[in-house]
């Protein structure tokens, strides 16, 4: 796997982001994709979870990015959305929460981020959404929206300058 750190140089304090390969994705089976993440402060720190699964499963450069070894066998082996899946609810579980199908972390994922205020677009480039179709999807609508909507909306500024000039007759 290679990782390879990026800085934005136009940051007063430096922004590093940390790109990967993935070669074959559910869009993009055969090309594969891009991706990137980004320090975080707390336990779901990316870069801290890659290293702890890197250290404890120690996989072949050339094997699949989240290779694991099998608790039975101690053999390492690929992580299927079906391993995956049986993990994470065993950890809702854990904590009294219902039981979840995968498109809802994705989806969860984007609401996140309109929730922390990221724009629909930018949302839609970090998901490498090709469509809106992650609208259709949206929970809690009224809290994403709430900042648009407003009387004062907060985005006045940006949406002046960005509109088209209205026509004086």
């Amino acid at each position: 796997m290679d990782l390879d750190r990026c800085e934005d140089r136009n940051a007063a304090t430096p922004l590093y982001v940390t790109t990967f390969f993935i070669p074959s994705t559910k869009s993009s089976k055969i090309k594969g994709e891009t991706t990137q993440w980004a320090a975080q402060r707390g336990p779901c720190d990316p870069r801290a979870a890659m290293l702890n699964h890197l250290q404890i499963n120690e996989p072949a450069r050339d094997a699949h990015l989240f290779t694991y070894r099998n608790p039975k066998t101690r053999k390492l082996v690929p992580l299927t959305r079906a391993a995956f899946l049986t993990r994470v609810n065993t950890a809702l579980a854990a904590g009294s929460h219902s039981p979840i199908k995968g498109h809802c972390l994705r989806i969860g994922g984007v609401l996140e981020w309109l929730l922390r205020g990221l724009s629909f677009e930018v949302v839609k480039v970090m998901g490498r959404w090709a469509s809106d179709a992650f609208i259709v999807y949206l929970r809690k609508r009224s809290a994403v929206l709430a900042p648009y909507i407003q009387a004062s909306p907060v985005f006045v500024p940006f949406t002046q300058m960005i509109a088209m000039p209205t026509r004086i007759r």
